[in-house]
Formats: structure tokens, sequence, C-alpha cells
């Protein structure tokens, strides 16, 4: 494990106060471009409001969402069995010092011990690698925008068009409820578990990131054009922006299986990631996906 001046703990922390009271740059930009875009007075004023509370949020160091979301974590590069343990004192830590709104429940009693933890959380994916650093990148997950999660396990024969309209009917079905202009993470093929993973990951892609698979770059550019037309606008009150981007990962799938998920995220699609070198320095940023 690399030797830090600062404890994980405290790396935990302050990824999750970035994460939370700043935007990413790329998501604010999609957000400053859609306002001149939008020809819809109502939308026009619900995209200024949204502005104004990140602008507020930054500067006076406060969550910009009171649903702060469940923490999900990925850690990549070098790394021991310890960090799992610094990470959940990070996550309680950060709730009572940030402060967090505690989110997690008993899924049967709804029971909340009030530090964002419980069983099987905080949610960790973990990605050895070579490298001489260990990476760290959390995004923040609220409800409004993950219950409206969609997996199908489409049959092969329904192909691209129906890949299409299972994420365009997802989006619109969702309304107004993720909180849109959002940001939509599509996961294609693997098995089901995985799709779902992979939709959820997209989010964590930069705006503007360009996708090098051709065929993906050019469906994620036909699905923001389309969704964008819906009318559905922010907040699904009407208008002209309705999504704020589409990122697409895709893996290779059984032959006889062609499992589409959606993953949206709302306007504030949060993630930071620190990266910590092996000389014990740490970088955090904003801008690194997955």
């Amino acid at each position: 494990m690399i030797k830090l001046p600062e404890t994980i703990e405290e790396v935990v922390v302050k990824l999750l106060r970035l994460a939370n009271t700043r935007l990413p740059s790329d998501i604010g930009w999609a957000l400053e471009a859609s306002a001149g875009w939008e020809t819809n007075e109502i939308a026009y004023s619900q995209l200024g409001c949204i502005m104004d509370n990140i602008k507020k949020a930054e500067y006076l160091g406060k969550p910009m969402c009171q649903d702060t979301g469940i923490p999900v974590f990925y850690v990549s590069g070098k790394f021991d069995s310890s960090i799992a343990r610094s990470i959940e004192c990070g996550v309680r830590r950060a709730t009572q010092t940030i402060p967090l709104r505690p989110n997690t429940v008993d899924p049967l009693t709804r029971r909340n011990a009030g530090d964002n933890l419980g069983a099987g959380m905080p949610i960790i994916h973990y990605r050895p690698t070579n490298d001489e650093f260990t990476e760290i990148t959390v995004l923040p997950k609220g409800a409004g925008s993950e219950n409206m999660t969609k997996l199908k396990m489409l049959d092969p024969a329904d192909g691209i068009t129906g890949v299409k309209k299972f994420i365009v009917d997802s989006v619109l079905d969702a309304g107004g409820r993720p909180c849109p202009p959002t940001v939509v993470g599509v996961g294609i093929g693997g098995t089901a578990d995985r799709c779902v993973e992979m939709a959820k990951e997209a989010l964590l892609v930069p705006l503007d990131r360009s996708n090098d698979d051709p065929d993906l770059k050019q469906l994620e550019e036909e699905l923001f054009v389309k969704l964008n037309a819906s009318g559905l606008g922010p907040m699904g009150l009407g208008g002209d922006t309705t999504v704020l981007g589409v990122n697409i990962k895709k893996m290779c799938c059984h032959t006889a299986s062609l499992p589409v998920a959606v993953n949206i995220g709302c306007w504030a699609t949060r993630r930071a990631t620190a990266r910590i070198g092996k000389d014990g320095t740490v970088e955090y940023s904003q801008g690194d996906g997955q």
C-alpha cells in the first residue's frame, strides 16, 4: 500500500466534499450551452436556477443537492484490503462534517443508522493494476435518478432499432423524476449484471470526451438529438433541453442475448477522483472517467 502524508480516510472526506459541492466542468459547460440554445421561457428559467444553485454551492461549500446520494467508489491501481475500512471511516466522517444526508437504510425495516453505512455499504468496485499509484473515484448517486434505472434483455432480432427504442422510451418514461436535464448512461451487451454496471460507469465519462468507438459515437449523437427534440425539457416542464449528453459502453454478449441497461444521472451528475502517487502526493480532479 502506498504510504500517505494524509490518510485514505482524509482523502475520501475531501473527495466527497469536492463531488458534492462542485460540479464537474464538462457538466457545467453543457448546462451553459443548453441555456444558449433553449427557446422555452420556463425551461430557460429552470436552467438559470440550476446554474445559480451550482455557483452558490461552490461558494458556500455546501452540497448542491439535498440528496447527496449513495457514494459509489471505484478503486484502481495498487492497494490492499485495508483500503475498504479506510473508505468506510471516510464516509462516516464525511456524513458528519460536510454534512451529507444519511441516506442508507435497511431495505426491509427501513432502519437508518445515520452514517451512510450498513450492510454492503459503501459500495466499492476494485480494479487492481500494476500502476504505481492508487486511484479512488467517487460517484454520489441520488435516488431520484437511480430509481429510473432500467434493464431489458432484448431479443437479438430486435437489433439496433430495438436498442434505440428502449433507450429513448426509458428516458421519456422517467419524465421529470430524475431532475432533467440529465446525463444518460447506457450499457449494451455482457451479462445482465455487467450490463447494468456499464450503464452506471458510463456516467463517469466526461461529456467532452469523444467515444473511441465510431459506431457508439454516432449512436450517442443520434440519441442526444432525438431526446432533446422530445420536448420533455428541464424538470420535465417542457423545452429544448432534456439531456446534457449520452454516454454508451458496450461489451460482447451471448449469441442468444442482447442486454441493454439505462442509468440516468440528474443534472447534478457528480464525480471526483483522487490519484495518490508513489511518493504520497495526492491529485484531485473531476475529469477522470473510467
